[in-house]
């Protein structure tokens, strides 16, 4: 089991700066191994791979001072982003899809490096030490759990913090199934969950509440001359409100997994096409609820926690009855569920989070579970 821990880092001016310049250089060997790849097929018709491009870095760095004074192994990895982007690509291609070719990375479009823990970086005296930087401080604010530390990625975040996620190998936890109640999860819009235990979690609405803000701030800078000491402090306090809107989503969203995990035994929830909802209508309030975040989350954590999670298929979920199983045709803005069949009336969300554990106790239990139409 691969679990990643993220740490704020607090960096001196002059450990910025070379953090700021090992990510530089990693863009541009980034952009040009990507322009050696397209070269070679423009012009020769030939394939180029990370093996190829790998095999040059030992002369590469005899006569470039940048790429001697990065850690190598990093270097390696750099170009395994490259090769797992072209793969991707490919592997887009094959399926029919919109393929997305590989593009150049600018300074705002490529903020991270990977490095290979024990090489080039450690933890050492409560400090996270860097080749070529030194040890920085680290807010550590929740310990690690026991594991092997296998990979490091530095990441700036925006334009003036940093952190780094640690990628631990932890052993799979052994243990027995909770004898705790189930529960059923019907993510929404209106609300940001409903439980099948009948319990509500609002939805903050965290971007919402911050627009009106954000469009001043846009605004402002647009009447700014691109380039300008305004212009930039001005994007600045917008890349900020960016992030403190994200932390605010996250946090929610953690502590929101970690209630569910602890009190419950098993839960249930839908197989959403996040991907599909977000190019809908209701794109930006999908983005807002960060659904996709909450059950990678949840996910995670049911897994520490040794709570079972079951993915279940969204179709008809809020149509179906959950008392007598018939079908109950429902619009989008028709908010409660009136069973014609059988008289049952709930809210509909609820209906549907009960019909969510059903299908997820359903498929526990190996049994082939289908609601009936009417």
């Amino acid at each position: 089991m691969i679990l990643t821990y993220k740490y704020r880092l607090c960096p001196t001016k002059e450990q910025s700066r070379k953090l700021e310049r090992i990510v530089e250089i990693h863009r541009q060997l980034y952009n040009a191994a990507l322009e050696e790849r397209r070269e070679a097929w423009r012009r020769c018709r030939v394939s180029i791979r990370y093996n190829d491009q790998a095999a040059q870095l030992k002369e590469l760095r005899t006569f470039d001072s940048d790429a001697a004074w990065l850690n190598y192994t990093s270097i390696q990895q750099t170009l395994l982003r490259l090769d797992k982007a072209f793969s991707a690509f490919f592997r887009r291609v094959k399926a029919g899809e919109k393929a997305g070719y590989p593009r150049f990375k600018g300074r705002k479009h490529f903020k991270s490096v990977r490095y290979v823990y024990n090489d080039g970086v450690r933890l050492k005296n409560g400090r996270l030490y860097v080749q070529n930087v030194g040890q920085i401080r680290l807010f550590q604010h929740r310990p690690l759990l026991d594991g092997k530390i296998k990979m490091v990625v530095l990441k700036r975040d925006g334009d003036e913090s940093w952190q780094a996620s640690l990628q631990i190998e932890a052993a799979d936890i052994q243990g027995c199934q909770r004898k705790q109640p189930a529960i059923g999860i019907d993510m929404g819009l209106e609300s940001l969950a409903v439980l099948s235990d009948g319990k509500v979690i609002d939805n903050p609405r965290w971007f919402r509440k911050a627009e009106e803000k954000l469009a001043q701030l846009q605004q402002r800078q647009a009447r700014c001359k691109p380039g300008s000491r305004k212009h930039k402090e001005l994007g600045r306090q917008i890349t900020r409100l960016h992030q403190a809107t994200a932390n605010k989503r996250r946090d929610f969203h953690h502590k929101l997994a970690d209630g569910l995990v602890k009190n419950d035994g098993f839960i249930a929830v839908e197989d959403l096409n996040i991907s599909g909802l977000a190019r809908s209508r209701v794109s930006k309030s999908i983005a807002d609820a960060g659904w996709g975040q909450f059950l990678e989350i949840l996910e995670y954590k049911a897994k520490e926690a040794w709570v079972q999670l079951v993915k279940v298929p969204p179709k008809d979920t809020s149509q179906n009855c959950s008392r007598c199983g018939r079908y109950v045709h429902k619009t989008p803005d028709v908010r409660k569920h009136d069973c014609p069949h059988c008289g049952f009336q709930v809210h509909r969300d609820l209906n549907a989070a009960l019909n969510i554990l059903a299908l997820g106790q359903g498929a526990t239990l190996g049994q082939r579970v289908a609601v009936k139409g009417s």
